[in-house]
């Protein structure tokens, strides 16, 4: 291995490879972290024996968790789309909270909605129900999306069950239940400030076009469908959060060692609990919908297509992660840190900020950041590694910006140039990482 210096110097030149071969030269993100890891190892001076089963290593750990969160999410997801839960859930918080108040009405439900499934997923889920709301209401679009995609920022960087923050809970070795409860204390206040309050702030700023392209695709939706009730919706979508919950608290319900705290643990577990509660969406809002067995079964095999490819560049991620970790560069890290005394909550943050900007995917950035710092963490006893994965998670919502698939995402469906989503939708994300970092920071200083 090469001394210190050089290899974070490698490492350095190795993120910016990344930000200009996605953003600037258009390589596509999966083969760009294989290259740049395979790169980084054979210049970190790691054995070419082992550079490349290193690399597998890494995309194998983390894909073996990961995969079985992604596919069982989104089938939940898909159910919820193709039930019209999602839009009962709407519709029932808009009649809530009025016309006047859609702005909190639309962070609400996309807290709500995006617990299961990730950004992009729930993102075109909510979007027609805010093209409609606008239209409905006679307000700007930002006024009523802004608030949708920043609850869905902070639930998909923060909350448990999604996959990011599941290997982030698994790396620092977090409790579930208390990683979920930490979240919404630090969640709830940073969707609220960088959504309702933000698009206060900035929709009258920024000028629309008059037409939308995309909005004429939604506009027209069929109001007199039965939709399934608020409460049975709300319970399927809820119930994964709930039985992680119970796991988490198995030890205090029941005592260790017997069946009870077994089952407990076993029932809490990210994969079984969301299993659980796509099988009981296959009922409450699949054969109670009058929706056959084929039909169910076609919906849970035509989702899974697109969960191909962030599942392939989460993998990729946990590549370059164990490359970083086996290169040595993860060592030299931690001897950096030592030197400049940083906290392992400022430390988790700062490594998911710096490959969020590099790989522009939140979840790799989680994951990728979570892998370097566990084991600092570890080896200084840090005695709260629930607030590490929600310091961490906070990073790697940083900065979103064209390496971003989300970005464009926003961009093309809101109708914006360039500029103006740097200016509404990447000031967004940062404020989410800013405020989600102060606010665990001050959460670490009570408990």
């Amino acid at each position: 291995m090469l001394t210190s210096s050089p290899l974070l110097l490698y490492a350095l030149v190795a993120i910016i490879a990344l930000i200009l071969l996605i953003a600037r030269y258009k390589l596509n993100p999966f083969i760009t972290l294989t290259i740049i890891s395979l790169g980084l190892g054979l210049v970190a001076g790691m054995p070419v024996s082992s550079i490349v089963s290193s690399y597998e290593g890494g995309v194998g750990k983390t894909l073996g968790h990961i995969a079985l969160i992604v596919a069982l999410g989104t089938m939940l997801g898909k159910m919820m789309a193709e039930s019209g839960g999602a839009e009962r859930i709407a519709r029932t918080l808009i009649a809530r909270f009025g016309e006047k108040n859609v702005h909190w009405a639309m962070v609400c439900i996309a807290f709500l909605v995006g617990l299961p499934i990730f950004f992009e997923v729930g993102f075109v889920l909510l979007i027609p129900i805010a093209f409609n709301v606008a239209r409905r209401t006679g307000t700007s679009l930002l006024l009523v999306g802004l608030p949708m995609v920043a609850g869905l920022s902070v639930v998909h960087g923060l909350v448990p069950p999604h996959p990011a923050a599941m290997i982030a809970v698994g790396e620092y070795h977090a409790n579930v239940g208390r990683t979920i409860f930490y979240a919404l204390i630090v969640g709830i206040p940073t969707a609220i400030i960088a959504g309702p309050l933000f698009a206060r702030f900035i929709a009258p700023r920024i000028t629309l076009p008059a037409h939308n392209p995309l909005e004429a695709q939604f506009i027209h939706q069929d109001e007199t469908r039965e939709l399934p009730g608020f409460g049975i919706t709300l319970m399927t979508i809820l119930l994964p959060v709930f039985l992680m919950l119970i796991g988490g608290w198995a030890d205090v319900l029941a005592t260790k060692g017997t069946l009870a705290n077994d089952l407990l643990h076993f029932i809490g577990n990210s994969v079984v609990a969301l299993l659980i509660a796509t099988l009981v969406s296959f009922f409450t809002l699949g054969l109670a919908r009058s929706f056959s067995r084929e039909t169910i079964l076609k919906f849970t095999q035509e989702c899974l297509a697109p969960t191909a490819g962030i599942t392939l560049l989460v993998g990729a991620g946990g590549g370059l992660n164990r490359i970083l970790v086996d290169s040595g560069v993860a060592h030299e890290i931690v001897s950096l840190s030592n030197v400049l005394h940083l906290s392992p909550l400022l430390l988790g943050w700062i490594m998911a900020a710096l490959m969020r900007i590099a790989t522009g995917s939140a979840t790799v950035a989680m994951s990728t950041g979570a892998g370097i710092v566990a084991p600092i963490a570890m080896a200084q006893g840090y005695p709260h590694p629930e607030l590490l994965v929600l310091a961490t998670g906070a990073g790697s919502l940083i900065l979103s910006h064209v390496n971003d698939g989300g970005f464009w995402l926003i961009k093309e469906y809101f109708n914006m140039t360039v500029a103006q989503t740097f200016k509404t939708w990447t000031v967004l994300e940062t404020m989410v990482s800013v405020i989600g970092l102060m606010l665990v920071l001050t959460l670490s200083l009570v408990i």
